[in-house]
C-alpha cells in the first residue's frame, strides 16, 4: 500500500472535497482531470475552503432591425455574461456556491448594469443518493436551462427552455440524488415560482425531474452542451412543473383562477469516434395556464403561459486540432406554437455555426448566423418579422 505524507494527505482531502461540491452544484469542472476549470482555491482549517473564478463573453452582433419600429440593421457589442463566482465547503457535507453578474452590459447602449447575485446556495451532501440545494439557482425543469451556459454547444440556449415564472433561477429548495450507479437520477424540488399581487393564491412551485443515462452516467446536478469527445451519453429525460391558481382569467373581476402546468421530454447523446465527436440533442416543451392569456389577463402574466415548442440541435467536433485549436460545428433548429390570438409569434428559427477550443471551454470563439422565419409576420413590428442575425463571441474563464 501507498503511503503519504501528511501534505499530500491534506491535499488529496482538498482535492475530495472540491470534488464533491462541484457535483453539488453541478459544475462541470467536476468530470475535467485535475479540475482544469476551477479557479484559485485557499483552504482553511482541516476541512474548509473557497475558490474563485471569473467568466467573460463578450458578443459582437449585427441584427437585421433595430427596434420594432426601426428596419434598419444594427451592431452591438456587448458583454452577454460577466461573472465572478465563489464556491466552497464548510466540511465534507456542506457547501456553498455564490455567483455575482453584471450580464448584458453595454447591450443596446445600456453602460451602467447593475451587479446583482445570480446564484447563491448552500449544499448538503447526505450520500450521492440524497443531496439537497437551498437558496437561489438554477430551476430544474429543463435539460438546456441546466446545461453551463460557459459550456453550451450553440452560441446560447434557446428561450424556449425557461419557464413562463421564474426565469432560469428560482428560489427554494431541492431534493435530488443518483441511485443504481448514476443510471438514474431524481430531483424535487418546492420553489417561489411565481410572486405578484396578480396571483390569485400564492401557492408553491413544485418541480420533479427524472432522466436515465444508458452509458455514461451524467451525475451532476447540471449538464453540459457537449462532452467534447471525453464521455458517451445517452440521456433521457422528463419533468413537470405546477403551481397552482397563478393567474385570473379575468383578471378585473379577479375571477377564475388558473393553474400552471409545464412538461417536457428531452434526449441528449454523443458520440467520440475515431472520425470526430457527434452530438445530438432534441427536447419538446408544453407550457399551459387554463388558456387565460386569451381572455383578460393581467399586465405581466407571460406570453409564453401557452406555449408548444421543440428544439433539436447537432453537432461535430473534428478529431484533430486545426492550428491552435479544435474545430466543432454545429446546427440547430427551434419551433415555437404560442397559441396566443393575434400575437404574430409563431415562428422557426434556424442556426449554423461553428466552436474554435483555442484551450478547451476556458478559451473558445464562436461564430453563429441564425435566421428567423415567423408564420405570419406583423405589418408593423420590425421585431416579428422574418430577420437574421449574426454573432461573433469570445469566451474567457479565469
Amino acid at each position: 500500500m501507498k503511503k503519504y505524507n501528511a501534505g499530500e494527505l491534506g491535499n488529496a482531502k482538498l482535492t475530495r472535497l472540491v470534488r464533491n461540491a462541484l457535483l453539488a452544484g453541478g459544475l462541470s469542472c467536476a468530470i475535467i482531470p485535475g479540475l482544469a476549470a476551477a479557479g484559485p482555491t485557499i483552504q482553511y482549517g482541516e476541512e474548509g475552503y473557497v475558490t474563485f473564478s471569473y467568466a467573460l463573453q463578450m458578443w459582437m452582433q449585427n441584427s437585421d432591425y433595430s427596434s420594432a419600429s426601426h428596419s434598419g440593421s444594427s451592431f452591438d457589442t456587448f458583454l452577454r455574461r460577466n461573472r465572478l463566482t465563489f464556491m466552497g465547503q464548510y466540511n465534507d457535507q456542506i457547501g456553498f456556491y455564490a455567483q455575482l453578474e453584471a450580464g448584458n452590459d453595454s447591450k443596446d447602449g445600456n453602460d451602467e448594469r447593475g451587479v446583482y447575485y445570480r446564484d447563491a446556495y448552500v449544499t448538503l451532501d447526505y450520500s450521492d443518493a440524497v443531496r439537497f440545494i437551498a437558496g437561489r439557482f438554477k430551476n430544474t425543469f429543463s435539460r438546456e436551462n441546466l446545461e453551463a451556459c460557459l459550456e453550451p454547444l450553440t452560441l446560447d440556449r434557446s428561450i424556449l427552455a425557461y419557464t413562463p415564472f421564474g426565469g432560469s433561477r428560482d428560489t427554494g429548495v431541492v431534493m435530488w440524488g443518483n441511485l443504481a450507479d448514476a443510471r438514474f437520477q431524481y430531483r424535487v424540488m418546492v420553489a417561489d415560482g411565481r410572486e405578484s399581487d396578480d396571483v390569485a393564491k400564492d401557492s408553491p412551485r413544485i418541480t420533479t425531474r427524472l432522466h436515465y443515462s444508458a452509458f455514461e452516467p451524467e451525475y451532476d446536478y447540471g449538464y453540459l452542451g457537449t462532452y467534447l469527445g471525453t464521455r458517451k451519453v445517452l440521456t433521457i429525460g422528463v419533468a413537470y412543473d405546477y403551481q397552482a391558481d397563478v393567474a385570473y382569467a379575468n383578471s378585473t373581476l379577479r375571477q377564475d383562477a388558473k393553474d400552471y402546468t409545464g412538461t417536457t421530454v428531452d434526449i441528449f447523446y454523443e458520440q467520440p469516434t475515431a472520425s470526430g465527436t457527434y452530438t445530438l440533442s432534441a427536447a419538446y416543451f408544453d407550457y399551459d395556464v387554463g388558456d387565460a392569456i386569451n381572455w383578460d389577463p393581467d399586465a405581466t402574466l407571460p406570453i409564453t403561459t401557452q406555449l408548444e415548442a421543440n428544439y433539436v440541435k447537432g453537432g461535430y467536433l473534428l478529431p484533430g486540432k486545426l492550428g491552435i485549436g479544435r474545430l466543432q460545428l454545429f446546427a440547430r433548429h427551434d419551433t415555437a406554437k404560442y397559441n396566443v390570438t393575434g400575437s404574430f409569434l409563431d415562428s422557426k428559427t434556424t442556426a449554423v455555426g461553428a466552436n474554435y477550443y483555442i484551450d478547451g471551454q476556458k478559451v473558445k470563439v464562436t461564430l453563429e448566423h441564425a435566421m428567423v422565419k415567423f408564420d405570419t409576420e406583423h405589418p408593423t413590428d420590425h421585431t416579428r418579422q422574418d430577420n437574421a442575425q449574426t454573432t461573433l463571441g469570445l469566451q474567457v474563464i479565469f
